[in-house]
């Protein structure tokens, strides 16, 4: 249906920006990439596999986004450039922002867009459940670790988070945070996407109580849409799960999105004029919503923040510059 489709529509151009995006070799991520390459950015690729991400890049390059013709995209194209990044490793984490803060002069994009979805229980060798590490945990440290440099970099740099409106069925068990005792693929999966938007919240809280201007945070829900995200629910939700989610696609193409127009919320919060002065919010379908009821409490969001920090090994320092002192340290 066409009011679920909606697209970003600025003109924005984006020369001299440096924009990185995790888990950019496919799906929404790609996307993304290929329309801020179209505008003229430097486009970072942090992603896990390699050979996947230079394909990715190929592919970006050969091919525009459907509003672009190909001359005018590649005349004026910006740049493409891959980091290795493991979300499942802390780590790796801290490599990826130590490579990106020693090499890239600014930051002034983050789309912290990797995830997964509907997989079978497992640790990360951090021992950490894998859903939440990936989807929460690992984007909160890169996160810290980055916001010195887009700090230098500002104004006008953004943070936007890719949640999902599974966060409705969500809750944050802070006394089982590895869901050791009552995990469930989807419910792992609901609780990280809670978290995506709660991070957010309390995010854009501490920016402003620390008086950092010139970074904005959002958090949005992108559609529903045929990605690789849905490939373990035959094997973790019910036997046939992947293909009785085809099927559904089949029988109503109307109520998914393509991947281009999954991206395009994303696309919005990054760089469009009218979500400028924005931060801390939640989007869908290229507008403000309102979340759950339960993500504007400010002492749940506060609680996740502290169990992030937590099994970071990071105390949660009240003044902001310092604990991002104390966090810049790790690497």
């Amino acid at each position: 249906m066409w009011f679920l489709k909606k697209l970003c529509t600025s003109n924005a151009r984006l020369e001299g920006k440096t924009v990185v995006i995790t888990g950019a070799s496919s799906g929404i991520g790609k996307e993304t990439a290929r329309d801020f390459y179209g505008r003229g950015a430097r486009v970072i690729l942090a992603c896990i596999n390699m050979e996947e991400a230079n394909e990715a890049v190929k592919d970006i390059k050969s091919n525009p986004p459907f509003r672009i013709k190909k001359d005018e995209y590649q005349n004026g194209a910006g740049e493409l450039a891959i980091y290795f990044l493991n979300l499942c490793s802390l780590k790796s984490v801290k490599d990826c922002a130590k490579n990106l803060l020693m090499k890239e002069a600014a930051i002034h994009i983050l789309v912290n867009n990797a995830g997964v979805v509907a997989i079978s229980y497992e640790k990360t060798e951090d021992g950490i459940e894998t859903t939440f590490q990936t989807n929460h945990l690992g984007h909160f440290l890169l996160t810290l670790l980055l916001l010195p440099k887009m700090q230098s970099s500002s104004p006008g740099c953004r943070i936007v988070n890719i949640s999902s409106i599974g966060h409705i069925f969500g809750d944050i068990d802070f006394d089982d945070i590895n869901l050791e005792k009552s995990y469930g693929p989807l419910k792992s999966y609901f609780q990280s996407k809670l978290a995506n938007i709660l991070f957010t919240r309390e995010l854009a809280r501490r920016l402003n109580k620390a008086n950092v201007h010139g970074i904005n945070v959002y958090s949005l829900h992108p559609g529903v849409m045929p990605t690789k995200v849905t490939r373990h629910a035959s094997s973790t939700i019910f036997p046939g799960g992947s293909y009785a989610y085809k099927f559904v696609l089949w029988v109503l193409p109307w109520a998914f999105k393509t991947v281009e127009e999954g991206a395009q919320t994303t696309i919005y919060c990054s760089i469009d004029e009218k979500t400028a002065n924005e931060t801390g919010l939640y989007y869908s379908d290229c507008n403000i919503v309102n979340p759950r009821r339960k993500v504007t409490n400010d002492e749940y969001a506060k609680n996740l923040w502290d169990v992030s920090c937590k099994l970071l090994n990071l105390e949660p320092e009240e003044n902001f510059t310092k604990f991002l002192q104390t966090v810049s340290r790790q690497i």
